[in-house]
């Protein structure tokens, strides 16, 4: 069974996954570099029918990447297990489960955003995000924890 977030339970969290969020993103950014330099390196090698490498730094760049795969995957773990989704690692993006009027919705929240705002329901994701004050006026949100 998913744990269920109040709004104030969510927003408390935030300092404590944006951290790990935030080195899994960093991580994939630099994986990403090392694809694209060892493609470059690929491409080079096609077009002049060969070349000399440096075998050492490939491999330090294949173990680096080898590294990088297990920060993530230590990230994203620890992330979900405070009970909350990562949904995109590109966007910086996390859902909190919350049940409103009996119903599971997600409060979303994206790297950068000092509070969340936004929430959707389980069927529309992210492209249906509505504003909570808009769905839940000035006073407090009727969100109710499971």
């Amino acid at each position: 069974m998913s744990r269920y977030f109040t709004l104030q339970e969510a927003e408390s969290l935030i300092p404590t996954v944006q951290e790990g969020l935030q080195a899994a993103i960093n991580a994939k950014e630099r994986i990403g570099e090392i694809d694209q330099a060892l493609q470059n390196l690929s491409a080079h090698i096609c077009m002049v029918g060969g070349a000399e490498i440096n075998p050492d730094q490939i491999a330090r760049q294949k173990l680096e990447r080898v590294s990088l795969m297990q920060v993530i995957d230590d990230r994203v773990s620890d992330i979900q297990s405070s009970g909350c989704l990562v949904k995109d690692l590109d966007l910086g993006l996390l859902d909190f489960p919350a049940l409103l009027n009996g119903v599971e919705v997600y409060l979303c929240w994206q790297l950068g955003e000092s509070r969340i705002e936004w929430w959707h329901s389980s069927q529309e994701g992210y492209s249906g995000r509505r504003r909570i004050m808009d769905e839940f006026g000035d006073g407090p949100p009727t969100l109710r924890p499971n």
